[in-house]
């Protein structure tokens, strides 16, 4: 039975049978890999914003004040409605991806934690850190 406390040990098993760890190494290694594991989170996190925020910008209103002034037909407005629907399509079905897979992450440093290994847990603080520092000045890149 495992412990459901805090403990620092180089033996766990993470999130499936076959991530069995017996040493100090495969502790080391491990941890690495989860600290990827949590910098690639904080990376998506970033990532799925950016491409939001575009999003909004590429996706502007296909009929603006200025066009129904000039007098633009009927059907160059469904026309541009309709490649305005798709473009909206493809940028949410982009957006819906990042997300699973921040979803699909996020729920394995979780459980990693959740085997209440110390290492382990201080592999996610530390790489949630290093995610932080090395994504979050992307997003005031334009």
């Amino acid at each position: 039975m495992m412990p459901m406390h805090f403990f620092f040990s180089d033996q766990v098993i993470l999130l499936f049978d076959f991530w069995d760890v017996h040493s100090a190494g495969g502790m080391v290694l491990s941890v690495f890999i989860i600290m990827l594991l949590t910098v690639l989170y904080e990376g998506i996190k970033v990532g799925k914003a950016k491409l939001i925020r575009h999003s909004h910008l590429a996706v502007a209103p296909s009929i603006s004040q200025e066009n129904l002034r000039e007098g633009i037909s009927l059907n160059s407005e469904v026309g541009s409605t309709t490649s305005s629907l798709k473009k909206r399509l493809s940028w949410h079905l982009a957006e819906t991806f990042l997300h699973v897979v921040q979803v699909f992450l996020g729920y394995l440093v979780m459980l990693a934690v959740m085997t209440y290994n110390t290492w382990i847990f201080l592999g996610v603080i530390v790489g949630s850190a290093i995610g932080y520092f090395l994504a979050y000045p992307l997003l005031c890149l334009r």
